[in-house]
């Protein structure tokens, strides 16, 4: 292994094939760190990948399902042989379970008519994911002397900011018994995973991005893509004096 591959930055993306995590991928790739696409469809992981580095910017694609322990161990094994060490993992992958849909048009999300399956099948990949992504690569993470893990919420994960009753910025936003909770779970894992590992100078916080324009939200957000990625990285740049266990916007902290 070259000095150059041994020193060389290198950020895990998961879901990075589109949306919020492509543009991740592509400002982290802009910064000079070597991204690897994390995407469960590795024809669309390659294809992001090539768009990355006609750009400039070195990214490899990596297939990973974050809800099969198999290919996440696999996925972990590759990154380890191939460069020995990870400095920053963004968990990004997560379904909203309704399919492309505005957040208000959510019906099948409604508490007391929830299909169990569907919520069952949103907290596998958007925390169950996040630990199984994270455990295995914890070992790459440590080898790194300024690891950092960000984990994707959202602003409608905050309890603060959704339980307002009509005053409430999400008031017309339909209440959701699988993807708003699962990211409200993301935030409580967030800062369990940075007392853990606060001890071992891994910083790990979790970001909302806002209402961005993707396939998520039938392409009814307000901001690009590229607006959105900006508090992942910034996150995943910290400097050794930054925050850890905080949920954060572009803005500053979120209410939790």
């Amino acid at each position: 292994m070259s000095e150059q591959t041994a020193h060389r930055k290198v950020a895990l993306v998961t879901g990075a094939n589109k949306g919020i995590g492509r543009g991740a991928a592509e400002q982290l790739a802009a910064l000079g760190m070597t991204v690897l696409i994390g995407a469960r469809d590795a024809r669309r992981g390659e294809e992001a990948a090539v768009a990355v580095r006609a750009a400039g910017g070195d990214a490899i694609a990596v297939t990973l399902d974050v809800t099969d322990p198999a290919v996440v161990r696999e996925a972990a094994r590759q990154i380890e042989e191939r460069f020995s060490h990870l400095d920053v993992l963004i968990n990004n992958a997560g379904i909203t379970g309704s399919g492309p849909v505005a957040p208000q048009d959510a019906h099948d999300q409604v508490p007391s008519s929830v299909d169990l399956d569907m919520v069952r099948a949103v907290f596998e990949t958007n925390v169950l994911g996040v630990i199984a992504v994270t455990n295995a690569m914890l070992p790459l993470l440590r080898r790194s002397p300024a690891p950092r893990i960000v984990n994707v919420s959202s602003h409608g994960a905050s309890l603060t900011m959704t339980s307002g009753g009509p005053d409430s910025p999400f008031a017309a936003l339909l209440p959701s018994a699988a993807y708003l909770p699962s990211k409200t779970a993301v935030t409580a894992l967030t800062v369990q995973y940075a007392k853990e590992l606060h001890k071992d100078g891994i910083l790990v916080n979790a970001a909302a991005p806002g209402f961005v324009d993707t396939d998520s939200n039938d392409h009814t957000g307000v901001l690009t893509v590229a607006q959105g990625a900006a508090v992942l990285v910034r996150l995943a740049t910290l400097g050794a004096d930054g925050p850890t266990g905080g949920f954060f916007d572009e803005q500053g902290s979120v209410p939790w």
